[in-house]
């Protein structure tokens, strides 16, 4: 497998920023590591190995990102404004930096698929819902869409256009976004198990704002027996990842097949 690692200084966030690009070619991925980790992420815990069959058949193009949970999302005793003006320049070192690089790495004439696990999914459906012009799809596994559990009953103008829970009701019906939305597509997955709790909430009131505004995505409650951890990411992972490249010239049978599902929403074993 083609793996290349790259340091840049960031513009918005004024500091060395690394990431890693696996694979040369295929639908280009933005994939969001867990919280507070780093670009090595999904190597470290056995996402790239779940998920090689797409990346060696030239299915899909991974580029893994650093995060800076630490001093945003996850700094729970430190100023407010400050964590929240933070995660707003990530957001636009990712949407100003990392997206143009993509794009010179990647000849797929496809718009990027931006997917994240846990924290990561909380990032990727930021991402994505504040831009739906840049991405061709979302992949959100496992995440948490609502920032008082972050940041408690804190609120300003900046942590609101990264508070999905807080601008979705507020979006009026014919704005542009949402026929944006509809014409892409959108998963949101999360287990029913161990550690999910807050995800399974959030989601659940997401999918009713979305519901309200007639945003169309495909929400997904996986089993009792599924838990907020590596092994049931890479399942999703795999489940799910055909989805996005069915319209993708080229791509193999192989690469489009979908495992079997049981009833409670797990893949089978």
């Amino acid at each position: 497998m083609n793996r290349k690692e790259v340091t840049q200084k960031s513009i918005h966030l004024q500091r060395n920023m690394n990431l890693i690009v696996y694979g040369t070619t295929g639908l280009p991925v933005l994939g969001f590591p867990t919280q507070n980790s780093s670009c090595g992420n999904y190597e470290e815990f056995g996402m790239i190995d779940a998920i090689a069959q797409f990346i060696e058949s030239g299915a899909i193009q991974l580029f893994c990102v650093d995060s800076i949970d630490t001093e945003s999302w996850s700094d729970s005793g430190g100023n407010a404004e400050h964590r929240a003006w933070l995660q707003e320049q990530y957001f636009l070192y990712i949407t100003e930096e990392v997206l143009p690089f993509m794009l010179t790495e990647n000849n797929c004439p496809q718009k990027p698929l931006v997917m994240g696990l846990s924290m990561g999914g909380t990032h990727a459906a930021i991402t994505f819902l504040r831009r739906p012009d840049l991405f061709s799809g979302l992949l959100a596994i496992s995440g948490v869409y609502d920032t008082q559990y972050f940041f408690g009953p804190w609120m300003n103008d900046t942590l609101y256009f990264n508070a999905p829970l807080a601008f979705i009701p507020n979006m009026p019906l014919d704005h542009p976004y949402i026929a944006q939305y509809n014409a892409k597509k959108m998963v949101f997955c999360v287990g029913q198990g161990a550690w999910e709790e807050e995800g399974i909430r959030t989601l659940a009131t997401l999918g009713r704002q979305f519901e309200q505004k007639g945003i169309l995505a495909w929400i997904d409650f996986w089993g009792f027996d599924v838990s907020h951890d590596w092994p049931w990411w890479f399942k999703m992972a795999r489940y799910f990842l055909p989805h996005f490249l069915m319209d993708m010239p080229g791509t193999s049978d192989k690469t489009k097949t979908t495992p079997a599902r049981t009833k409670n929403g797990g893949t089978k074993k």
